[in-house]
């Protein structure tokens, strides 16, 4: 059950009446309107308090990623807006492998109109054997490249213990597909209030994967971005299965801005573009692709990484996409 308070109330003689009834609580403020869930329904259905402004019984497990009581997030990464008209593209390799790389990297990435930068330092791989990313050296490139381009940069965070040491170098935080239930490092990243990309898992139903958000929103972090990246079925031709008509669907349950990587669930680059002109037309808000300046030499993923050029023809292709259901990139 949410309580959404009228604005600038005090909410302790709601939480007291829950507290009298037995019943579990959060607060929550959300942009200075208070926010009480409570649970199991049955235990406050019947409690009404001046104070509240709407209660709002909620069918679904999801309670505040429902889209039953909000229509729509949008999320601010610095100056960019993830969740409005305009389609986010962010771009970059798929790991930092040097200063230069990248720098050359985020400049073309800039001038063809991507809208933030992309790129791993800590990276979870399958084989303790392959590259695993720059770490701390990766996070000075992160920022140096930054300052020098504007542009917002998304990262991925591994360990409840690295929340700190990334949050002064990225301007969102990455939830890979492997840590989507890691339900600490949910909490964790929740607390920080920073942008959230929540990827996810290739093993995760939807409602799951909405289930995983709500760990995040709990701790009062409205600012999370759903990615699809593919899902893992009997379908061996592709690296992992693009979900297109569950991101349609997650569209119709929660008020939160959805984004899609086609980089991996193609797995080979000849893939990326029509799974992303496809994301796009399906009403995504963001996407993710993987870019880089010398695919074939890339230290991972080096199959599914556009070159510039290739990136630059994708494009021009989304542009037309979103131009024809209404949106612009």
């Amino acid at each position: 059950m949410l309580f959404i308070l009228k604005k600038g109330v005090d909410p302790s003689t709601l939480i007291e009446k829950i507290k009298t009834g037995s019943a579990s609580y959060r607060y929550i403020d959300l942009d200075g309107r208070g926010i009480v869930v409570a649970w199991p329904d049955k235990l406050v259905e019947s409690i009404d308090d001046e104070t509240v402004e709407l209660k709002v019984k909620v069918s679904t497990p999801y309670q505040l990623a429902s889209k039953v009581w909000r229509d729509k997030t949008i999320v601010n990464i610095g100056d960019v807006e993830v969740g409005d008209r305009r389609v986010v593209v962010a771009a970059g390799p798929c790991s930092i492998e040097d200063e230069n790389t990248f720098m050359e990297i985020a400049n073309a990435v800039k001038r063809i109109g991507g809208s933030m930068l992309r790129g791993g330092v800590f990276k979870p791989r399958t084989s303790p054997y392959t590259f695993q990313g720059l770490g701390v050296e990766g996070l000075k490139i992160l920022k140096k490249v930054r300052d020098a381009t504007g542009l917002p940069i998304v990262t991925e965070v591994l360990d409840t213990r690295d929340v700190p040491l990334v949050m002064p170098y990225a301007d969102m935080l990455q939830i890979g597909a492997r840590n989507a239930q890691n339900f600490a490092l949910l909490r964790e990243v929740g607390r920080t209030r920073k942008p959230v990309l929540l990827k996810r898992g290739m093993w995760m139903t939807i409602e799951e994967w909405l289930l995983s958000a709500e760990y995040i929103l709990l701790e009062g972090n409205f600012s999370v971005v759903l990615c699809e990246r593919g899902i893992r079925t009997f379908e061996k031709g592709t690296r992992f299965t693009m979900d297109i008509g569950g991101m349609v669907y997650t569209r119709t349950q929660t008020h939160l801005p959805i984004a899609a990587d086609p980089s991996h669930p193609a797995g080979r680059r000849d893939l990326v573009e029509p799974l992303a002109l496809a994301a796009v037309a399906a009403g995504v808000d963001m996407l993710l692709i993987e870019v880089h300046v010398r695919p074939e030499k890339a230290l991972s993923d080096s199959e599914q990484q556009l070159s510039i050029e290739g990136f630059e023809r994708l494009m021009k292709k989304l542009k037309l996409v979103a131009e024809a259901i209404g949106r612009e990139l």
